[in-house]
């Protein structure tokens, strides 16, 4: 069954995210919903009367199992105008069952199989499926042009022997013949066999794809280089629906030099790229290319004015401003000629190539034989250049310094989405930044995402625009041949890999940082909206069928490592924001081992069993008018409206156990699972899908990863603490200065447990007392704890051989 999107008494509303298709069941009936309902029940779940309503309302008399139905379904006849079906997954039987549920004010449905489509389009009946009623009337159900249906991918998977055992690319379409996905593969054979597995050991992506698909053909190519350059042309051709795209969040500026036209020309572009043109960049800002250009152009004047100015001031004889103060050439008024003005604009474009070193040691030398002839207005004037050109690479430091050419990606990503952040460097310094975030619609790892983004970055460009080095965290699976295809475009050899030491390796770490952060602030950033943060919360009240949305909400994680330190923290978002002073954290005491179900259990019981205690301490609420002691801040006064916990049934079930034994009801549970970020609801088998796009996913998603963290944070800190606890802070009255004196004299604790108290009386400082304090403390201790290797922080139990970590 898909996904479900709510569980509701009497029936169940759910959609397939992936497809954007709602259905609608009643035990084990299904039904896809046609195009009239599916927008009428709109892009949420909601509660069965709503969908009830709005459904009827969609469908007019012609609800499916209304009274047309029932009539056809006991052998009467269709009313004139209600729609015939063919469908011979619908029976008799569903009808009337369907029909049977119409008496109750709940929604009713009528019984529809996942039919297999057939080679030629039509339908192909399941093992084991009743063929049509012979003779009577046929079933019903929505009109076969509007329903969704689900393809089962072994009626369109081709025989082994007509696949070609070649390299090749290969797309699926769906039963529209629309082109729903592409790939490309050495082998053709064994990459499509891939596909055609056991549904349930499909990645959930890929499994959504395939039953999506209604046919696949490839394409047999040579190489694996033109594979890749097939690959991609399909993907800018179709724009499937299943491919990772790579859009930038924004348009970036380049610094453009028009070298197509006479006289070229200077400027910021944006946007498609141009031919003739030569593009620096990107920038993340128009204004530093304008601070750039400005200290530029005092040494290379080349002309930054529109076609219209230059006509202008063609026609008037005259130069413009810039021509007057000696930033511009003025080949309007032919002060140059178009060749000298090409000239500095090409020696402009190799200064912004990363070719600064030759240039700025020309004009020194220039600098000092102008001084030596006495020229000093002349050597004046180059060393103001010297400096503004030195000015200029000041704006961008030195991060490599054998002066390389590189560009350098880094991919952070989670189970929804992946960011990508690259910097280009040229020369050595750091000449643009981008950078973009994407949903990860197929089942892709880091070295598929880095794929994607080379094609994205260099499917357009060539020459010099593509550099000589590709710097990156993981190689493609074709690396020879995405390798190749580089080469290929920029004209010589590219090398693509990943830095190991030095400054390369300390770069890309700063660009994964970048990628990072760009990536928690998509998360974040919609959480400074007020808008945006009410449309969450309601998103969440609809999805979750709670009564009004959940201003507090409160969440639960387990953290410890096998075992050993387990701690739980809870985090709290009032109005959708983060109250960090409500944040708080506990220590697993009721057992010993690992065991997340108990240990949520036990916390949230002691979480509620607080909050008990204060209201009757406190009542509900503490007035304005209240004593000062009286609002004191209360630890746990202040109930939440909805407790999420980070995991999936188990964890929920166990959290709302705790409430019901408390006796508390007006709280509602969930939990997020990582894997497919479902939403799991107590007593419900199926999970709440929310869609990838949802303010209130983006929320629930904030919740758990920052209890995530905070777990993890302070299991961090107890397990330093006690790697570092010393036996000797055991002993009273042993201060500092004598525990590292007893540590220099013996050299270890472990020569130190070996020692006599005669010996221990040698210190100086330390007497007999103190001394049997000391052999008996750590007597004690190699009894009490396990000892710890201090080169790998493993705790080691003695006793048994064994190790615990």
């Amino acid at each position: 069954m898909p996904h479900c999107a709510r569980r509701l008494s009497g029936g169940t509303v759910f959609r397939e995210p992936q497809i954007d298709a709602w259905y609608v069941s009643k035990g084990s009936t299904v039904l896809p919903l046609d195009e009239d309902a599916t927008r009428a029940v709109g892009t949420r779940g909601t509660t069965l009367a709503a969908c009830q309503k709005r459904v009827r309302a969609a469908y007019g008399d012609k609800l499916p199992g209304s009274e047309y139905a029932r009539k056809g379904g006991a052998g009467g006849h269709a009313p004139a105008g209600a729609p015939q079906h063919d469908d011979p997954a619908v029976t008799a039987a569903s009808v009337a069952a369907g029909a049977g549920a119409l008496a109750s004010p709940a929604l009713i449905v009528t019984a529809v199989r996942r039919r297999r489509v057939g080679p030629s389009g039509g339908s192909a009946r399941t093992p084991g499926e009743p063929p049509a009623r012979a003779g009577g009337h046929p079933a019903v159900s929505p009109p076969a042009s509007r329903v969704e249906r689900m393809a089962d991918p072994s009626s369109y998977r081709p025989k082994p022997g007509q696949i070609p055992d070649s390299p090749g690319v290969y797309r699926f379409r769906d039963e529209h013949r629309r082109v729903i996905y592409v790939g490309k593969a050495k082998s053709l054979r064994q990459r499509l066999a891939n596909y055609f597995q056991d549904l349930a050991s499909l990645h959930p992506r890929t499994r959504t794809m395939v039953t999506t698909a209604a046919s696949v053909e490839w394409t047999v190519v040579s190489t694996e280089v033109e594979a890749l350059q097939l690959e991609y042309s399909w993907i800018k051709e179709f724009d499937p629906r299943f491919n990772v795209k790579y859009r930038d969040d924004k348009s970036y500026p380049y610094l453009a030099v028009t070298l197509n036209e006479e006289f070229p020309r200077v400027q910021v572009m944006r946007g498609a790229k141009k031919k003739g043109v030569r593009y620096f960049g990107p920038y993340g800002h128009a204004w530093a290319i304008r601070e750039t250009v400005d200290l530029m152009l005092r040494v290379f004047p080349v002309r930054t004015c529109s076609a219209g100015v230059l006509r202008n001031h063609q026609q008037k004889g005259r130069p413009c401003l810039l021509g007057y103060i000696g930033k511009c050439s003025a080949p309007c008024v032919g002060r140059v000629t178009p060749e000298e003005h090409r000239e500095l604009a090409e020696e402009f474009c190799d200064f912004m190539a990363g070719r600064t070193g030759t240039y700025i040691r020309r004009l020194e030398k220039q600098m000092t034989a102008a001084a030596d002839e006495m020229e000093y207005e002349k050597a004046a004037r180059l060393r103001d250049d010297i400096g503004a050109l030195k000015r200029a690479l000041e704006k961008n430091a030195v991060v490599l310094a054998d002066a390389t050419d590189a560009d350098l990606i880094a991919v952070a990503e989670d189970e929804l989405e992946a960011a990508v952040q690259i910097f280009h460097v040229r020369g050595g310094r750091v000449r643009g930044q981008r950078g973009w975030v994407t949903d990860k619609v197929e089942a892709v790892d880091t070295a598929g995402l880095v794929e994607h983004a080379l094609q994205q970055l260099y499917g357009e460009e060539k020459g010099d625009a593509v550099p000589k080095e590709v710097l990156v965290p993981a190689l493609p699976e074709d690396t020879g041949a995405v390798g190749q295809w580089l080469s290929d475009r920029r004209g010589s050899i590219v090398s693509l890999r990943i830095p190991q030491r030095g400054d390369k390796k300390d770069l890309m770490e700063t660009v994964q940082r970048n990628a990072q952060q760009a990536l928690a602030l998509h998360k974040t950033k919609r959480a400074s909206d007020l808008t945006t943060r009410s449309r969450a919360l309601e998103e969440i009240a609809e999805a979750l069928g709670l009564d009004s949305a959940p201003l507090r909400i409160e969440c639960f994680d387990i953290s410890h490592l096998q075992g050993e330190d387990v701690v739980a923290s809870m985090v709290v978002f009032e109005d959708g924001l983060a109250r960090k002073s409500e944040y708080r954290r506990f220590q697993i005491k009721g057992f010993e081992g690992q065991d997340d179900v108990r240990s949520m259990h036990e916390v949230v019981s002691r979480r509620f069993k607080r909050y008990l205690a204060e209201k009757d301490r406190t009542g509900e609420w503490i007035g304005d008018d209240a004593p000062e002691d009286e609002t004191k801040h209360k630890r746990f006064a202040y109930p939440p409206q909805l407790v999420v916990v980070d995991g999936g049934q188990p964890q929920v079930a166990a959290a709302q156990r705790a409430l019901d034994e408390l006796g508390i009801d007006d709280v509602a549970v969930c939990g997020l699972a990582k894997r497919l970020e479902e939403v799991w609801l107590p007593h419900d088998d199926d999970p709440v899908v929310l869609p990838r796009s949802s303010e209130g996913l983006y929320l629930l998603q904030r919740v758990r990863d920052t209890a995530h963290d905070f777990a993890i944070r302070y299991q961090r800190s107890k397990r330093t603490k006690r790697i570092r606890t010393s036996p000797l802070d055991a002993v009273p009255g042993l201060g500092e200065t004598r525990k590292q004196a007893l540590i220099k004299h013996f050299g270890s604790v472990k020569r130190l447990k070996q020692a006599t108290i005669e010996q221990i009386c040698e210190v100086p400082g330390m007497g007999r007392k103190t001394a049997e304090s000391v052999v008996a403390a750590l007597a004690q201790a190699a009894v009490a704890a396990p000892a710890v290797n201090t080169a790998t922080g493993e705790i080691i139990e003695e006793s048994d051989g064994g190790s615990r970590t």
